[in-house]
């Protein structure tokens, strides 16, 4: 008796995709992760026209196991998942790229030497020391050569820095030429504050610093989004000005809220 044929693999959107849309100017919509807890929230992001969902850990009390089921059926139906770990806790890397996230995003990153450890923990030996592992979802749990999945691994994994201080700006050139650094991004609203001026992102501080970020990581080739920033116009005139056009378009939480106060004011409308 012959054996059972596998279905073939379904190629994964990595990093090498993400990469490529965001150098080349096309726009990529990515959907954030806080208050749900179950992998339905993925479809909704799909079935909305997102590429991206992000997953916030940084800002929630999502269990870990939670966040995996997220990826993992985000890695299912086409969309890539990338997750958003609390500052310097390098630790739980693994645990989520085990489960299927394409790709961490890690904040407040201020020097070379921590986005090197940042890259390191994402990355099999040579290369890092992500744990070895048999197998995972990236490649359908299916069995092959350890050299294979680990190379596959590290290829269509993004390390994803967030720079959100001064000492990070003037830092930028040095974290952009870390290798396996592959997308960089501003914070704006975490910047704004520590440059004294909270939530005015139009203010020369905060333009000469996104300024110097661009030239930066245009120097070193890669790409830099910039976030955290509520006016859209000038959200609009940071990718004209070479920002990679990355649209973090709603946060869960953010959009219930919004959808809440419009039902209530038109359920009230009806009355008057």
């Amino acid at each position: 008796m012959s054996a059972h044929p596998l279905p073939p693999l379904t190629p994964v959107a990595g990093a090498p995709w993400l990469i490529d849309r965001l150098t080349n100017g096309h726009p990529v919509a990515a959907f954030g992760v806080r208050g749900a807890r179950t992998p339905e929230i993925a479809r909704l992001a799909k079935a909305s026209g997102h590429e991206v969902i992000w997953v916030d850990l940084e800002h929630s009390t999502m269990p870990i196991d939670v966040a995996g089921q997220i990826c993992a059926c985000a890695l299912d139906i086409g969309i890539m998942p990338l997750v958003r770990v609390p500052e310097r806790e390098y630790g739980v890397i693994g645990r989520l790229l085990d489960a299927g996230a394409m790709g961490i995003i890690a904040p407040r990153v201020e020097t070379a030497a921590q986005a090197a450890d940042i890259v390191a923990a994402c990355r099999f030996a040579p290369h890092g020391h992500r744990s070895a592992i048999g197998t995972l979802p990236l490649v359908q749990y299916r069995r092959m050569p350890a050299d294979t999945l680990y190379r596959a691994a590290d290829q269509a994994t993004l390390v994803k820095v967030l720079v959100e201080s001064p000492l990070g700006i003037r830092n930028m050139a040095e974290i952009a030429a870390v290798p396996g650094v592959g997308l960089l991004a501003i914070g704006t609203n975490d910047l704004s504050a520590e440059l004294g001026v909270p939530g005015d992102f139009r203010d020369p501080a905060v333009r000469a610093a996104h300024e110097a970020a661009l030239a930066a990581c245009r120097a070193a080739g890669k790409p830099l989004a910039i976030g955290g920033i509520s006016d859209a116009a000038y959200s609009a005139e940071l990718v004209r000005l070479g920002a990679a056009p990355l649209l973090m378009t709603a946060i869960d939480t953010d959009l219930l809220l919004a959808a809440a106060q419009a039902r209530a004011a038109q359920a009230f409308a009806t009355l008057s």
